[in-house]
């Protein structure tokens, strides 16, 4: 009964994985957060019980605890919904069910194949370290164990190549090598490398050219994006720089500003113009921590991270250390943080690796957990609540109803007033209404929590219908500078030159032949139809 009751509140918290809200804007979390804190009640409910049964019978109870540590209720807890998901992705593959996002196929319970191939990577080596734990046993117990934790990986690796994620297959890589290290036969081992030194370097060095000719063709599998990654994290480590002890404007403020000043130089290459972006996340969990919250704190929390591992694998807990280690691995090269799931199985595997033998202290951890979701429940409510509203909202911007979509805005504006896309939108529906001055209030909001150069466009142009031309100028070169390889900001600036009031000939004839001869990204008919709009404006100049 209490072994049932304690996997019961700790897989009803990991349970967070498998929520979805389809109804809500892509990427929004609140329905998971709300989920968390329901879940944290019943949690909390199933761990008073167990205290209970505890008054009542300790003696009993004490005999069933030795043999049922905290880490095995997270091991097979990320088992089970790592089952789960791989199902998910299967039906997905089969089109049995439809995926979290129109882009892809494949997503799981997410909006994006590369998270969930970064959750399967993680659970992974749980399940190896289970098999090959099972495997010395001879009890009917594990041999069952051993059954069920092979399906597991069965279905794992049915779903994890699909996803084509590099950063996930690596990360599997790692932390089901180092499970597979430390389950070695010290003994037979030694034994071996002596017998077969030659044989064994040999095979290393092998096994070394094989992993750089996997990472040569992993590269080349998707060079421009792998150039994307480390041109992105060259412009956030110049931003750590700028902010060492954190910016607390945030990500996106920081980063535009940094990639503004970086392409304002002038001294860049080619390749880099070509793979730059407008990105949400630093698809690194290090450098993203680094900015956000300062260096110092970014090392503190390392410091913590390797204390557990090392607690962790002096107890013998190989499966959590090799989770562990596979979502070290995956946050170098995208933002699992940014996810409920992650957050609630990073913080469990840590406190599996150096809470003690048993769960300890059951009531303070039951107290906290009910403090934590009582004081934050009601914001989770309101922010929910305003994102099904945001949907509808949406509905009238897209259909170009601007001055409903206004009031509903103005409505929503104190719950999402932190969200980037929102407050463009906003802005955006006010710019198309010809409320300029209010318009670009709310995109200079959206400038701290987006680094689209689509808010400066807007921003521009609001200052040009205002006659207000020289700050106009200012921000559409501010869009030049932040993504050079746009031909839309050349494009507004020639018809910023060519206004009567702000007639600059010299520049219109700069700006109008970087429209015309520029290579766009993607050719598509809005950049054929600016440049016969620019050809006429060069007609007239002639």
């Amino acid at each position: 009964m209490t072994v049932s009751l304690l996997f019961a509140a700790v897989c009803s918290l990991l349970g967070v994985v498998g929520v979805t809200t389809l109804e809500l804007p892509v990427g929004e979390n609140a329905g998971q957060w709300i989920w968390l804190g329901k879940s944290t009640l019943f949690s909390a409910a199933c761990i008073i019980i167990t205290c209970l049964l505890q008054l009542v019978k300790r003696d009993s109870l004490k005999k069933v605890m030795c043999f049922f540590h905290f880490s095995v209720y997270v091991s097979w807890s990320l088992v089970l919904w790592g089952s789960v998901e791989a199902v998910w992705g299967l039906r997905q593959l089969y089109g049995f069910s439809a995926s979290g996002h129109s882009r892809y196929a494949l997503t799981g319970s997410f909006f994006n194949p590369g998270p969930y191939a970064g959750y399967l990577a993680m659970v992974l080596p749980v399940c190896l370290h289970l098999y090959l734990r099972a495997r010395k046993e001879r009890f009917v117990r594990y041999k069952i164990e051993k059954v069920v934790v092979a399906v597991a990986v069965i279905l794992i690796l049915c779903v994890l190549p699909a996803t084509m994620s590099r950063s996930a297959w690596v990360a599997a890589a790692v932390g089901c090598g180092w499970v597979a290290y430390m389950h070695r036969d010290k003994s037979k081992w030694n034994v071996l490398w002596k017998r077969y030194k030659r044989r064994f370097i040999l095979w290393g060095v092998s096994a070394l050219f094989i992993l750089m000719l996997g990472g040569a063709g992993a590269f080349f599998l998707k060079p421009d994006s792998a150039l994307g990654r480390l041109f992105l994290w060259k412009i956030t480590c110049r931003a750590v720089v700028s902010y060492p002890s954190g910016c607390d404007t945030g990500f996106a403020f920081a980063y535009g500003e940094a990639q503004e000043d970086y392409f304002a130089q002038g001294n860049y290459a080619e390749w880099e113009e070509r793979v730059a972006g407008s990105p949400e996340y630093v698809f690194n969990e290090y450098l993203s921590l680094a900015l956000a919250e300062g260096v110092a704190v970014c090392l503190i929390v390392l410091i913590v991270i390797g204390t557990c591992l090392w607690i962790g694998a002096k107890r013998g807990r190989y499966g959590i250390c090799g989770a562990i280690l596979s979502l070290l691995i995956f946050s170098f090269s995208s933002y699992p943080m940014c996810f409920p799931a992650f957050v609630v199985a990073g913080v469990f595997l840590l406190l599996a690796c150096g809470i003690g033998d048993v769960i300890g202290k059951p009531l303070v951890l039951c107290v906290c957990l009910v403090l934590w979701a009582g004081d934050s429940m009601e914001k989770w409510r309101q922010e929910e609540d305003a994102c099904r509203k945001w949907v509808y909202a949406k509905m009238f911007y897209s259909s170009g109803a601007y001055k409903v979509a206004n009031k509903s805005y103005g409505e929503l504006y104190p719950a999402l007033k932190e969200k980037g896309v929102f407050l463009f939108e906003y802005g955006h529906s006010l710019h198309k209404s010809g409320f300029y001055n209010e318009s670009n209030k709310y995109l200079k909001e959206a400038c701290l929590y987006s680094t689209d150069p689509m808010v400066l466009n807007i921003i521009g142009k609001n200052y040009q219908e205002l006659h207000r031309y020289e700050q106009a100028e200012a921000f559409f070169l501010r869009s030049v500078h932040r993504l050079p390889g746009r031909i839309y900001p050349y494009y507004l600036l020639a018809n910023l030159y060519a206004e009567p009031e702000f007639y600059r000939p010299d520049k219109l004839k700069e700006v109008a032949n970087v429209v015309l001869t520029k290579e766009p990204k993607v050719h598509s008919t809005a950049i054929e139809e600016m440049r016969k709009e620019i050809k006429k404006i060069v007609n007239k100049l002639e």
